[in-house]
């Protein structure tokens, strides 16, 4: 039976380390959390992201738009947001409804206050190795995997999902740790080739139990980004936990797993931007 790999503990205590940190500061991070529409998800979403940071004391602000808001008014509020001192992070909820171009409004927030890491230069500075603020979700996978002394270098990992949030930045975060990526997608031919040699698995693509357990090679790590709500009501990952869990040497499960660590990484990141721009704050 795999060993699991336990996010929700490993983010409380993350958590905890920031609170404390955060505690002997002569003024908080701000984080200004943007929403446009209604969608049940990213409600939750957005809740969870507020009520944390109320729990370590990092001050929120909760822009709400109507679903039928114009993407000039939420560029304006961005240009705002960037103009105020006392704003260190600014996060845009995605998805956002069809009419917004996700991209531009991406781009419209200041580099230094990119806490998602979504905006090109920090795209661009993970790419060559050098990033100050990295995506969420792959900061968080490689935060879980180290703690749990999981060797990255010289490993074969397979990323399944070829995103903007999580398997493309993930793919160059795993290379910087000297990983060997193989990067599959939807168009990938003989899926099963590539990933039953995968010494580390990871799944992003947001299909209910895609990964079977014929897909996975004897003691790999897989590490299950999916979240998926059945007709029940049942959450489940990508992978088909109880088959794979028997073959696997450690897996992440769902939920539980990445899920916390991505927004314990958040958290990291608003601090971080914090940083960057209020250097020495300490009492």
């Amino acid at each position: 039976m795999s060993i699991l790999l336990n996010g929700k503990t490993l983010s409380q205590e993350i958590l905890n380390g920031l609170k404390g940190e955060i505690s002997h500061l002569t003024t908080k991070p701000t984080l200004a959390v943007i929403i446009v529409g209604n969608n049940p998800a990213s409600q939750i979403y957005v809740r969870n992201k507020i009520k944390t940071c109320e729990r370590i004391g990092i001050t929120s602000r909760h822009i709400e738009f109507d679903v039928c808001a114009s993407e000039e008014t939420l560029l304006k509020t961005i240009e705002i947001l960037n103009g105020e001192s006392d704003v260190n992070g600014i996060l845009v909820q995605l998805p956002l409804p069809s009419h917004i171009d996700e991209k531009k409004i991406i781009q419209a927030i200041d580099p230094k206050k990119d806490v998602d890491g979504f905006h090109f230069s920090n795209i661009g500075a993970l790419s060559i190795g050098s990033p100050k603020l990295v995506s969420c979700t792959p900061k968080g996978i490689v935060t879980l995997l180290n703690h749990y002394s999981i060797e990255l270098a010289g490993k074969h990992c397979v990323i399944v999902g070829r995103s903007n949030i999580v398997g493309k930045p993930l793919a160059m975060l795993m290379t910087n740790n000297d990983a060997t990526v193989t990067l599959c997608h939807s168009k990938t031919h003989c899926l099963e080739r590539f990933t039953r040699q995968a010494d580390i698995l990871i799944s992003c693509v947001g299909i209910p139990h895609f990964i079977t357990e014929t897909m996975v090679k004897e003691r790999a790590v897989v590490v299950d980004v999916g979240i998926n709500r059945l007709e029940n009501g049942t959450l489940v990952g990508d992978v088909e936990f109880d088959s794979v869990s028997k073959k696997a040497s450690f897996i992440t499960p769902v939920p539980g797993g990445v899920g916390p660590m991505t927004i314990a990484t958040l958290m990291e990141n608003t601090l971080q931007a914090y940083k960057l721009k209020t250097p020495c704050t300490s009492k």
